[in-house]
């Protein structure tokens, strides 16, 4: 049993998860910044605890309101009315310790998302899928003041998102400051569905059935455009992780894109959807740029050279914003193609 702090067994005692007296074995899940995260390993089977950290594990200073737990929850659980399967089951939860219990799924059949990417497999397929679920979720969120009350959380999604990566970012690129805080100003005031806000391949898991969504730390009902953003944005970095397999994360991003935006339009209507690939594509480059010079840098970038290709593209995206996510891949191809990765 590894040593977990007392307060995760207690939880799944006061839950009722964990019987009087037993003393599961405890192993501490590694891989996110902003959470402690154990499995226990119950009478009943396994399960996962996360409770959320004041100050994330990175080199910066870099502090968030631990209440973002409880809107992580509620998250899990209004999107599980909406698309069940996508998330995994909440099975107990504890607001003042800021806990929650859900089901444990098997890495041996819950790939993974990031890892396969890593690896050069990139399946447009599976994109496209996750593209379909968020599109799905945004669209049945649309205009619901009920949900948008259950998430005021306009400053911890600040304080998490907006600040850590366009706002940092526009610290270390003065040239670029106007448009990366106009994108924080449009993005901060837009209220239009249910976002994730973290949507990266690190948070998706590949199952049987389909994509889980995981770790949505950052709920808020705000800019469906972040997510889109922020998950498109791991197609193009990829492309440096894994040169080879460019013109697959190419074909995931244009997958992705195509079936979150049909999908919207379908359940919506087409204005919302173009409304949607516009803010889309000029935040885009932001967020590109944040993942270099931002307080989350991808830790799969450390070249140079490569950071440069970045800081190329998205300085011209910003500079002369575009309105279609096909000419944001078509310029970061283009960038490829003068200053090849390696």
């Amino acid at each position: 049993m590894q040593n977990a702090p007392p307060e995760f067994l207690e939880m799944l005692q006061n839950a009722g998860l964990a019987e009087p007296g037993e003393a599961p074995f405890f192993e501490e899940l590694t891989g996110g910044v902003a959470s402690d995260i154990w499995r226990a390993d119950l009478a009943s089977g396994p399960v996962c605890v996360k409770r959320a950290l004041a100050k994330l594990k990175v080199p910066q200073d870099w502090r968030a309101p631990v209440e973002r737990n409880t809107y992580e929850a509620a998250w899990f659980e209004t999107v599980a009315a909406i698309s069940p399967g996508v998330v995994p089951r909440l099975l107990a939860q504890d607001r003042d310790a800021g806990m929650f219990a859900m089901e444990y799924l098997d890495p041996d059949n819950f790939k993974s998302w990031k890892d396969e990417l890593l690896e050069g497999r990139a399946d447009p397929g599976f994109a496209a899928e996750v593209g379909r679920n968020l599109g799905l979720i945004h669209s049945a969120t649309k205009g619901d003041e009920k949900i948008r009350e259950q998430f005021p959380t306009d400053d911890i999604f600040h304080a998490i998102r907006l600040s850590p990566y366009l706002e940092a970012t526009a610290t270390k690129h003065p040239a670029l400051k106007v448009p990366l805080l106009d994108l924080v100003r449009v993005t901060g005031a837009t209220h239009q569905a249910l976002v994730h806000g973290d949507v990266s391949p690190k948070n998706i898991l590949i199952g049987p059935d389909g994509p889980v969504f995981l770790d949505a730390e950052c709920a808020w009902y705000g800019d469906p455009a972040f997510d889109l953003a922020f998950c498109l944005n791991h197609m193009l970095l990829k492309c440096l992780a894994a040169p080879a397999a460019t013109g697959a994360f190419l074909d995931c991003f244009s997958a992705l894109a195509k079936a979150y935006l049909e999908t919207v339009q379908n359940e919506v209507n087409e204005e919302w959807a173009i409304e949607i690939e516009t803010r889309t594509a000029r935040l885009l480059p932001g967020l590109f740029l944040a993942r270099i010079d931002g307080k989350s840098p991808v830790e799969y970038i450390d070249g140079e050279f490569d950071k440069d290709a970045v800081r190329l593209a998205a300085r011209t995206l910003l500079m002369d914003p575009v309105k279609q996510l096909s000419d944001v891949r078509r310029s970061w191809a283009e960038q490829l193609r003068r200053g090849p990765a390696r």
